[in-house]
Formats: structure tokens, sequence, C-alpha cells
């Protein structure tokens, strides 16, 4: 399985909720297994950079690029990309049930 974590911050903190209702577009792929946008919770007192947390789980690495590859993927990369700030993205291979 391939855990997909992406951290965004928004240039304008009014943008936040218009950000991460565009993201939630993205769980209308279906490639996806488990899908979920959120606003980071800054619970954490160090880990408080992120405005918005977007979790994707894939079966594997052509299910990830197969959602990628859709077109509501570019929709919405083209329409968040002038509301945010900074997006650092992780994937990783995960071994858990």
């Amino acid at each position: 399985m391939i855990r997909h974590i992406v951290f965004f911050t928004v240039k304008r903190i009014e943008d936040l909720g218009r950000a991460q209702r565009l993201l939630g577009r993205l769980g209308e792929i279906s490639h996806a297994l488990a899908f979920e946008v959120a606003a980071n919770a800054r619970i954490d007192p160090i880990g408080d950079a992120a405005d918005i947390v977007v979790y994707a789980e894939f079966a594997d690495e052509a299910a990830l690029a197969a959602w990628k590859a859709h077109p509501i993927y570019d929709e919405t990369t083209q329409a968040v990309r002038p509301l945010r700030e900074l997006r650092w993205s992780a994937d990783f291979r995960s071994t858990l049930a």
C-alpha cells in the first residue's frame, strides 16, 4: 500500500476554507482506497506550520499514478496553486494492514 500525504500553507488565511473545499474534489477520483482533507488541528506545538493536510491511500504505485493522471487532479492543482504558499508531500510504502 502507498500512503500519500501532502501539507499545504495558504497565502491568506481567508482562503483556507476555499483551498480545503477545492482539495476535497480529489476525493471524487476513484483510484484512492482512502481519502481525507482536513485543516491542521495544530495539536503538536512544534508541528503547526501546515494549514491543510491531504491524506490518501493507494493499492500500489500504478493506482497513485492513475489518480494523478485524472483530469480532476489537474483541475484541482491549477485552482489551488494560486492560493497556496508552500506544499510538501511524501509517499511511502506501508506494511500495515
